[in-house]
């Protein structure tokens, strides 16, 4: 007999509990969210256009720049409005921003102590000092670069619909440069950690869907179409084809699916179906991290994070470059015509492809809204995961401690935002 139950995944944003009872042959496994609804579609509903990416950064302090992003995007495309090529760059750069600090706080600081075989990273300091050392200086990078682009480190205030309510200076943008050389050395020491922990990651695989956004031109961060690794390619303002989105009893969050009966988002969803896109310097961080394409162990998430930063501190560098070989220029903000629309705004943030769906009517009010949170869409396959996974640990013979603390190992491997993926409560209505 098996009775596992692990109430609140430590390591992790947001409360998830792990069920597994197996008993005369009959297993039952649940990936159970208790978190409360948080209700943010309803509290868009009849606002004008120009407070809504402000409100929709509030879902979550730790990716406020793609909801920041993906809000702008779904304004701009219902009132068919094109950001100039200064705001893009500067958008990447602040979804740069974002994806730093939210993948060196995951990866180094709650993933890679399971690897390490340590309880936190605190017990990792005295060993891994400069590591540890390494890790801050990359999640404040992060932040300082969330902090120069979009007004402060968390909730951007200066990244709005129709261009930036500042523009950065020459030496301030100099000045990030030389903080983003230094995060390459960082980064090279964090590769060369988890190069030494690859022995200790579970070699579980099962054949997953993998969606994405994914541009010809490069790695796509803001830009681009959704395609899944098994059915090709679509519109980004057709993402329903494949998130088709369910309730289950026990979770407060929503569950999607295409063509398995669950897919997965995140780091390795983008570097399995966009590795061509990526940065020399990255490719070759994959090769040391034995990264290979297709990977379907989720563990390999990330090594698909530590992957993405090489990548996005290349390219952040590479995009200050570009910028200040063509000037800065102070372009104001461009308003939009305001018209009765649908837009969709679809961007990757670091726990995968996050929608933000509006419709707006003729004065620019919201009329409705839909947001596909990337966890939501992950929850389902890290149940299938540990259906895959948990009958196997049992014909190994693993006793009930190994076997919660191996799926909790999985859970933190997706790098889950659970309170911002939940949408439903049930209420169960009394005549009186």
């Amino acid at each position: 007999m098996v009775d596992v139950y692990v109430p609140y995944v430590t390591r992790v944003e947001g409360h998830g509990n792990i069920v597994v009872r197996e008993k005369d042959g009959e297993v039952e496994i649940r990936w159970e969210i208790p978190e409360s609804p948080r209700f943010y579609e309803a509290m868009v509903r009849g606002k004008p256009w120009d407070v809504v990416p402000h409100i929709t950064s509030r879902i979550c302090g730790i990716c406020a720049p793609g909801h920041t992003l993906a809000s702008i995007n779904a304004v701009e495309d219902a009132f068919g409005a094109k950001p100039t090529l200064q705001t893009w760059r500067m958008r990447k750069l602040l979804s740069h921003g974002g994806m730093i600090q939210s993948h060196a706080l995951h990866a180094f600081f709650l993933a890679l102590p399971d690897f390490a075989g340590a309880p936190s990273v605190i017990a990792m300091a005295p060993t891994h000092t400069e590591a540890v050392l390494a890790a801050v200086r990359l999640k404040k990078l992060g932040n300082d670069i969330a902090d120069l682009i979009g007004g402060r480190a968390v909730h951007p205030c200066s990244a709005l619909v129709g261009g930036f309510g500042r523009i950065p200076t020459e030496k301030e943008l100099l000045q990030l440069r030389s903080k983003l050389q230094q995060g390459l050395a960082d980064i090279k020491l964090m590769v060369d950690v988890y190069r030494s922990v690859l022995p200790n990651i579970p070699k579980f695989e099962r054949k997953t869907e993998y969606i994405s956004l994914h541009w010809d031109k490069e790695y796509p961060w803001i830009d681009g179409d959704v395609v899944s690794s098994e059915t090709g390619v679509v519109s980004y303002r057709d993402y329903l084809n494949f998130v088709h989105e369910w309730v289950k009893p026990y979770s407060t969050a929503k569950r999607a699916k295409n063509v398995f009966t669950s897919y997965a988002v995140g780091a390795l969803a983008r570097v399995n179906n966009n590795f061509d896109q990526l940065c020399d310097s990255a490719k070759e961080a994959a090769e040391i991290l034995e990264y290979k394409r297709p990977s379907y162990n989720p563990f390999y998430n990330n090594i698909c994070q530590v992957i993405e930063t090489v990548h996005c501190i290349e390219d952040s560098i590479k995009t200050i470059d570009q910028m200040l070989a063509d000037g800065l220029k102070e372009e104001g903000i461009q308003k939009p015509s305001i018209r009765a629309g649908r837009g969709v705004g679809a961007v990757e943030v670091p726990r995968g492809i996050l929608f933000h769906d509006y419709t707006f009517d003729e004065t620019g009010h919201m009329v409705c809204a839909n947001l596909v949170i990337p966890t939501n869409q992950n929850h389902e396959n890290i149940e299938d995961d540990f259906r895959a996974w948990v009958p196997k640990m049992l014909q190994e013979g693993r006793t009930d401690d190994e076997i919660a603390f191996n799926l909790e190992m999985l859970v933190r491997s997706y790098d889950p935002c659970i309170s911002c993926s939940t949408h439903t409560i049930k209420v169960n209505f009394k005549r009186l």
